[in-house]
């Protein structure tokens, strides 16, 4: 089983578009599962819809104080006692507690004379995993509005990919990875076979390729290059270019802009309908397919 991690720099190169349609050409070569990273903003389910749930569950992290109304006396001791100001007085002057703010740390408890306050694990989420119409496999997750630990999220729903792979023996997963370089990208390329960074030709870009490539070489991965919307700017692609040569890193395909690609996205139809984008698609799914197969 190989894995293949799917990344940017920064949101909107079209890393989403790109690996959606990767998943619908190898798999007329292999088998796989594709997991959407992406828990911040998942929509690689947008273009993979129906299928049938195979399993779905909630997903809980930190710690979360609640307050009993029936136990509380509103004596207010907790409120100054909160260090991230979590706990506020109401209209009514009930003392309640703001669950955006809270960590979790417990300091209010210690102020109850009561004990009306207790910690709860925060519900942060949830997860699921799908059979798709075509028989490929998709698990995707969301992540709470305000809620943090997207890393632990995209670990879980790794995890589960991981299984279901093991179980099926398929031959790939395919990891459509968040943008940037934070926690959550380092829960999505920990022990993958490739990285493939998808950048495109902007006045951030090299800025924004090298970091990426720099975090993928500090955990010892094999990163490519896919070069998105390539003739917007001759002066930024060169440079782009000159940066994979100067780095040793494969520049596998260069996709010019194309109007027709957002449009058929926005009316539901299959990118790879267009014959140019999908010959690129096709040249990116051969050199995948020799680095991770030897195919």
């Amino acid at each position: 089983m190989k894995q293949l991690t799917i990344v940017s720099g920064k949101g909107g190169t079209g890393k989403t578009s790109i690996t959606a349609a990767l998943g619908q050409v190898l798999r007329e070569h292999v088998s796989l599962v594709m997991v959407d990273a992406d828990v911040d903003a998942a929509n690689l389910a947008l273009v993979n819809s129906g299928g049938n749930v195979l399993e779905r569950d909630d997903f809980y992290s930190g710690l979360t104080a609640y307050i009993d109304r029936d136990l509380c006396v509103d004596c207010g001791a907790c409120m100054p006692a909160c260090p991230f100001d979590a706990i506020y007085e109401d209209d009514m002057g009930r003392f309640m507690v703001n669950e955006l703010a809270c960590e979790g740390c417990k300091v209010c408890t210690l102020f109850c004379g009561v004990d009306a306050i207790e910690i709860e694990e925060n519900h942060a989420g949830s997860w699921r995993m799908r059979r798709l119409p075509d028989g490929r496999y998709l698990v995707d997750a969301q992540l709470g509005i305000g809620e943090d630990n997207s890393g632990k999220l995209v670990a879980k729903i790794r995890e589960k990919a991981g299984e279901l792979a093991e179980k099926e023996n398929l031959d790939l997963i395919l990891i459509d990875g968040p943008p940037g370089i934070g926690c959550p990208v380092h829960a999505a390329i920990g022990r993958v076979d490739l990285v493939m960074v998808v950048t495109e030709p902007t006045v951030s870009a090299v800025h924004d390729l090298r970091r990426v490539i720099e975090t993928i070489r500090h955990f010892g991965l094999k990163p490519a290059v896919v070069l998105n919307k390539a003739d917007l700017s001759p002066e930024a692609a060169q440079e782009v270019r000159d940066f994979c040569a100067g780095s040793d890193v494969p520049l596998v395909a260069e996709i010019p802009y194309d109007e027709t690609i957002p449009r058929l996205l926005t009316e539901g139809h299959n990118p790879l309908e267009h014959p140019p984008f999908k010959e690129k698609v096709l040249q990116i799914a051969a050199f995948i397919r020799k680095e991770l197969f030897g195919a």
